[in-house]
């Protein structure tokens, strides 16, 4: 193989890497760390430099078992339902401003426009928020549904539209609605079911599968 296509392995694993290490949420991390490392263990191998190889190889099976400890671990999720002046509440809100303002631009607290207030817990750590209110008869009206970066994976979002359902059921929602001018949070409300309407809003049928 020739010393260019080489140099260009190795230039491509190294940017593999330094992406992996500007990523926030672990699971991005491990599969973006392990593709780096695979192809550097490749690269070191290639050249006959079997130290790089080897360690190398071994950091791809160290991804390996964390990305399957990840995908394989039962979590345990929960809510904790929060009043509008909730302190806790406005310090997180003010604390992940600059986040939440990336996904939700424009978005301002307003208490007395949360008539459904919750924290998403997973393995009793705070995993996101999730604030909305009615809006007509049955329309569940998302204000903000952020989640923080450690925990992007869908699963806060397939826990509160699937496990959640029955509760949103009983208080007479059938329809959910949420507004989106982000790709990454148009992305995330596609991938948990929303279907974009003619107005540009994203809805999903609130019901019990048949």
């Amino acid at each position: 193989m020739g010393t260019d296509i080489l140099a260009i392995i190795g230039f491509i694993a190294s940017i593999i890497i330094a992406l992996s290490m500007s990523i926030n949420s672990i699971v991005k991390f491990r599969w973006i760390n392990m593709a780096g490392a695979l192809t550097f263990s490749i690269y070191g191998f290639l050249i006959g430099a079997l130290p790089v190889g080897i360690l190398n190889g071994f950091i791809v099976s160290v991804d390996i078992f964390y990305l399957y400890r990840i995908y394989s671990k039962t979590e345990v999720f929960d809510i904790l339902e929060v009043r509008g002046d909730n302190k806790y509440l406005l310090k997180f809100l003010k604390f992940h401003d600059n986040e939440i303002q990336k996904y939700f631009p424009g978005f301002e607290y307003k208490a007395e426009m949360n008539s459904v207030s919750f924290f998403v817990l997973r393995n009793m750590a705070v995993a996101g928020i999730f604030l909305a209110h009615k809006e007509g008869e049955d329309v569940l009206k998302v204000g903000l549904d952020y989640v923080v970066p450690e925990y992007r994976d869908y699963k806060n979002g397939r826990f509160i539209y699937h496990r959640l359902r029955n509760n949103f059921i009983e208080k007479g929602f059938t329809n959910a609605l949420a507004e989106a001018n982000n790709e990454k949070h148009i992305k995330y409300l596609k991938k948990i079911g929303f279907i974009q309407n003619n107005e540009g809003q994203f809805v999903k049928k609130i019901e019990i599968p048949k």
